[in-house]
């Protein structure tokens, strides 16, 4: 299998007709002790909230990659993200982790998942973080 992505600014997109799914507000990369590793997500999301200057009250949707479930509930608890808004198609154990795959998975999960359901803002965290 495999999964592609067009990304390009919105000015060439309306100079080409192209319909848009959704635009990248802002984007974070955060380390973290490698002993708490798969909490990643958690420094990256608020990062990325902070950049874009939204709470997470403000947003719609989570999509937060599963490495492990007992990872991904401790990364949502963390976050204090109520667990009906975060993977609400199921998430990477699932649906699937495909390699070199799982970033463009869950990004165009959260983009069809807003678009269903009418709502305007999502966080996708990939990976590690």
């Amino acid at each position: 299998g495999g999964a592609a992505c067009v990304l390009m600014s919105r000015d060439l997109a309306a100079s080409r007709g192209v319909d848009t799914l959704g635009y990248i507000v802002s984007s974070a990369m955060v380390g973290c002790d490698p002993a708490l590793m798969g909490m990643g997500p958690v420094p990256a999301v608020r990062a990325a909230l902070s950049k874009a200057g939204w709470k997470l009250e403000d947003v719609d949707l989570f999509e937060i990659n599963e490495a492990f479930a007992a990872q991904s509930v401790a990364v949502v608890r963390e976050l204090g993200i109520p667990v009906s808004k975060v993977n609400i198609n199921g998430g990477a154990i699932a649906i699937g982790h495909p390699l070199a795959v799982s970033g463009n998975r869950i990004v165009m999960t959260l983009l069809y998942s807003l678009a269903r359901l009418g709502l305007k803002r999502g966080v996708a965290s990939l990976c590690i973080g």
